[in-house]
């Protein structure tokens, strides 16, 4: 693929996934490969220009202007990233420049004429002095002259894990102030008879960007950049009029890229609102005619509606949410009442409790309509979860290991997408004081009752053999009736949007840096009930559908490792490592 292929394909490209961030690299990096512009070899090589660089920064020392004249070390071949153009030429950074110089640290007032540029100011989306802060006037005799900074000048981030690398040009013409300095954080890097732009595209290419982390020094929390590294460092150069072509060339695909992103990002937020609203209008439905012509809407458009992974996770959570609000599967009226359902319940805890089998707890409050989440079906109930379990209860605190003996400890970590995973397990001895007690049966379910506020609240149902496992303390096993209660119906009430919503969000405490949720809280969440005849036929349509999801999730994501595998491909070989 020649360049002139690539930029007649720029649009379609820039639709691959995270296209615009991997054409802005490449833009940068074939602009400093020499393949951006044509070269004119009729104009004055960059020798020619260094030549002239070198007078100039002799003539500044002499008026003052520069304290010393820096001697750089020699270029050494291994050093040279890649071939240039004829006329092109490779100096250091130091060579080019009249001054290379960090910030200063300065002491802050509230509000002076002389604003102070940060980390904060130099930002990749452009420069502003918003952020800055004010120095102390009366300790600007500590500054020497060429401390303040000029058009031209390249303000460079570097200190920062996430920050450093950020670049900017200074446009002193730009700003209200007649004199700005730079902190400690920044590195000023002063070009002579150079254009500042070209520079910048150099320093903002993948070929520095994406070695910074491994030329900088410090503690991985506060990396920097050292002087001598961005003095030492290494710049293609070509003629000074190439210079201007390339920064008008690099200014013009930029902007394309902005529309192109811009337009991307309009088209992902209709999209986005349009999923919206048709989930919304299905899960609002009241009537079921209603209810069948937004379903039908979304089985017509799907491949439209579906057409990113993000948006599959939606879907997902609309299922449950249908699914528990009783939309999902037709009733049947020959179904019993979940009331009746209930009475059985009521009976066998009953049973349990005078045969000492399970302990009697003080009974749970009566669920009062007021406290309805929304309303169901008329053959269905509301109820408290600890009303449909034996027992809800902690896991054991006994400490584990990771030898593979013993028996296994599942985790929060074993908790994800709404099912129990047997993976990276830990173990404890077989005769802890928790066992047999705490061994887990197929089909209890395990709650996540705390860690970060986003993770409190996982639960899946366990599906391994009974007496073979048991669970950490961060998790509570709800063990259910499951002679009348089908475990994955319940669990996927749990991992519903209207449960966390109003049953875990609001009941959630932090304390010592996490968020809790206890067994009592557990008891005491509302979830609707239908007969056992309906909870079966409502997982086997979740189950259905969640299937559905599946193989539309992996076919999305195969487009997706398909389209960036077609880009990186075409990437490498316009950028001449696949050659052209």
């Amino acid at each position: 693929m020649t360049v002139e292929t690539f930029f007649a394909n720029f649009g379609h490209l820039a639709d691959a996934p995270n296209g615009v961030q991997k054409l802005r690299e490449l833009i940068l990096q074939l602009a400093v490969q020499g393949k951006l512009v044509p070269q004119d070899f009729n104009e004055e090589p960059a020798s020619a220009l260094l030549e002239k660089v070198e007078s100039e920064k002799k003539r500044l020392k002499e008026l003052g202007k520069i304290k010393k004249l820096p001697t750089a070390e020699a270029v050494n071949k291994d050093e040279i990233l890649f071939r240039t153009p004829q006329g092109w030429e490779w100096p250091r950074l130091d060579t080019v420049c009249s001054y290379i110089q960090r910030g200063k640290g300065p002491k802050y007032v509230e509000q002076s004429d002389i604003p102070v540029v940060s980390q904060k100011c130099v930002q990749w989306a452009g420069f502003t002095l918003a952020p800055a802060r004010f120095i102390c006037p009366s300790t600007l005799e500590k500054y020497a002259e060429e401390r303040f900074l000029r058009t031209g000048d390249l303000l460079w981030n570097s200190t920062g894990t996430g920050t450093i690398g950020r670049i900017n040009v200074y446009k002193h013409e730009d700003n209200p102030y007649e004199k700005v300095v730079a902190d400690s954080h920044v590195t000023v890097v002063r070009p002579v008879l150079l254009d500042s732009g070209y520079i910048w595209i150099w320093l903002a290419s993948p070929y520095i960007q994406a070695d910074l982390e491994g030329n900088a020094s410090g503690s991985t929390n506060q990396v920097e950049l050292a002087t001598s590294v961005v003095k030492a460092h290494v710049i293609p150069l070509p003629p000074l009029e190439e210079q201007k072509r390339i920064v008008a060339k690099v200014d013009q695909l930029m902007a394309l890229c902005d529309e192109l992103e811009d337009r991307q990002q309009k088209q992902q937020q209709g999209r986005m609102r349009l999923n919206n609203a048709t989930l919304d209008a299905l899960l609002t439905a009241s009537e079921a005619d209603e209810f069948a012509d937004h379903w039908q809407r979304i089985s017509t458009n799907f491949d439209l509606l579906y057409d990113h992974p993000e948006t599959i996770a939606k879907l997902r959570a609309a299922i449950l949410q249908l699914a528990v609000q009783g939309k999902l599967v037709t009733q049947d009226p020959n179904d019993e009442p979940a009331s009746t359902l209930l009475e059985r319940i009521k009976a066998e805890k009953g049973r349990l409790v005078k045969e000492k089998l399970i302990r009697k707890e003080k009974p749970l409050a009566a669920v009062q309509e007021s406290a309805y989440p929304f309303q169901l079906p008329s053959a269905w109930e509301w109820t408290r979860l600890g009303t449909l379990c034996k027992v809800v209860e902690y896991g054991t605190s006994q400490k584990s290991h990771d030898h593979s003996s013993g028996v296994p400890v599942l985790r929060m970590n074993n908790i994800d997408g709404g099912r129990v995973h047997h993976s990276n397990l830990k173990y404890v001895g077989s005769d802890i004081k928790d066992l047999p007690k705490l061994y887990l049966k197929q089909g209890e379910i395990l709650f996540n009752r705390t860690n970060s506020y986003e993770l409190v609240g996982k639960a899946g149902v366990f599906e391994g053999n009974d007496d073979k496992f048991t669970f950490a303390s961060y998790l509570i096993r709800a063990s259910l009736f499951q002679e009348e209660i089908v475990p994955a119906f319940v669990n996927y009430a749990l991992n519903s949007s209207y449960f966390r919503i109003t049953q875990i969000e609001p009941e959630i405490t932090q304390q010592c840096g996490q968020a809790n949720f206890n067994g009592t809280k557990l008891k005491n969440t509302l979830v609707p009930l239908p007969s056992r005849a309906e909870q079966k036929r409502i997982v086997a349509k979740v189950d259905q559908l969640m299937t559905l999801c599946d193989k539309l999730e992996a076919k999305l994501n195969q487009a997706k490792q398909h389209s960036e595998k077609l880009m990186e491909s075409t990437l490498r070989q316009v950028s001449g490592t696949e050659g052209i």
